[in-house]
């Protein structure tokens, strides 16, 4: 039997080697970590316009690699991107994800980004960044690292702000596990998943800033590998 697939939704500014961390402890489970246009690997590429951009894009290249069971995990910007990616394969009627895993984003619009542009001063798009703990220490007065990234974080900003979750037209019995920091995405904001996961929604705390599962990574995988391995994809 091969092993179940992991599909991986990065953070904004992120790239694929974000779940680096979390890799090595998923022993048992291929984990897939997509790269968005314009990040890491793809940096040559325009960035999106919208999350229908991301979400087109994405999909169409999991569904050219799912290769039997395979789960959707999404890291803050990547829970958005997991939900939409997840509305087209339920539209396209193509074999279902097992499991979801959200983490570290809230179900609702983000108003403090509501008519964020590309545009937007660089001031305000450190501050955004470096509030969430996405820069090491020794790279915030790095201009090299800001020249670079800058556009980026800009770029992704942009479309969160666009993004709507008074619009989202998804409801689902697909088991979905939600990780999340209580000073970081409150539990009572957290618990509006279920609006949308309507069959098993289960809640892990951990503590830390937004960035918890580089403290946590062992522990997260642990739940996953419970999830997809241990109970045979039942819950």
């Amino acid at each position: 039997m091969s092993k179940p697939q992991l599909f991986c939704f990065t953070y904004a500014g992120g790239n694929k080697t974000f779940f680096d961390v979390i890799e090595r402890d998923l022993d048992g489970i291929d984990l897939v970590k997509l790269e968005y246009s314009g990040h890491g690997e793809r940096h040559n590429e325009p960035y999106y316009r919208d999350f229908d951009e991301l979400a087109d894009d994405m999909f169409g290249m999991i569904k050219k690699m799912i290769d039997g069971n395979y789960a959707l995990f999404g890291y803050s910007m990547g829970s958005i991107a997991l939900v939409e990616v997840l509305k087209r394969i339920i539209a396209e009627g193509i074999n279902l994800p097992t499991h979801v895993f959200l983490s570290a984003h809230e179900p609702h619009t983000k108003s403090e980004l509501l008519g964020f542009s590309d545009n937007e001063l660089d001031d305000r798009v450190k501050n955004r960044t470096i509030k969430f703990g996405a820069v090491p220490e020794k790279l915030l007065n790095n201009n090299a690292f800001w020249r670079m990234y800058l556009p980026m974080y800009r770029a992704d900003y942009a479309i969160i702000g666009k993004y709507k979750f008074e619009k989202l037209d998804l409801q689902t019995d697909i088991p979905a596990t939600v990780f999340y920091s209580e000073t970081d995405t409150p539990k009572k904001d957290m618990d509006l998943w279920k609006k949308y996961f309507v069959g098993s929604c289960h809640f892990y705390q951990y503590f830390g800033n937004h960035f918890f599962i580089r403290e946590h990574h062992v522990e997260m995988a642990d739940v996953i590998k419970d999830k997809l391995i241990g109970a045979s994809y039942v819950i």
